[in-house]
């Protein structure tokens, strides 16, 4: 496939909306609902909504990829300790759920399933084609098609 900027300008701006949709969880992670991890849950749906709908909408898996790198780098840079000693995702206490270290896992595993899913399009197509035209495979056979029982 020969280069194309156009195509490597939608890698840069999915990596770009990667890391904002990577930087919006990893802030977002440690929000809880009295037991419930809520933040960590709509930071997972819409990590991976994001991740399906750039696949989806690209047939791109390099755009898919740029999109997880964006978030992976995110969560990587703004869970350490800050400059100041702030840290965004804190260690989980002993007897905790511990919230960020599944973010932190979440993450690289939402971008490998999403990347590395099939690409089912050409069975689809495949299949409308045999729709398509069915009398080829009867006159295969030896039949008429307009007429199969002789």
């Amino acid at each position: 496939m020969a280069f194309s900027w156009s195509r490597f300008g939608s890698w840069i701006i999915a990596l770009i909306v990667g890391g904002v949709y990577g930087l919006a969880g990893t802030i977002a992670q440690s929000y809880m609902l009295d037991w419930f991890p809520l933040g960590l849950a709509l930071a997972v749906i819409g990590s991976a909504a994001l991740l399906a709908a750039v696949r989806l909408l690209t047939s791109d898996r390099w755009a898919a990829l740029a999109t997880g790198i964006g978030m992976m780098l995110t969560t990587l840079v703004f869970s350490g300790r800050g400059p100041g000693g702030s840290v965004i995702v804190p260690a989980a206490a002993p007897d905790a759920f511990p919230v960020g270290i599944v973010w932190t896992i979440a993450v690289p595993v939402l971008v490998a399933l999403v990347v590395a899913w099939p690409d089912l399009s050409g069975i689809r197509r495949g299949d409308a084609e045999v729709a398509a035209t069915p009398g080829e495979h009867v006159a295969e056979l030896g039949a008429s098609p307009t007429r199969l029982n002789p």
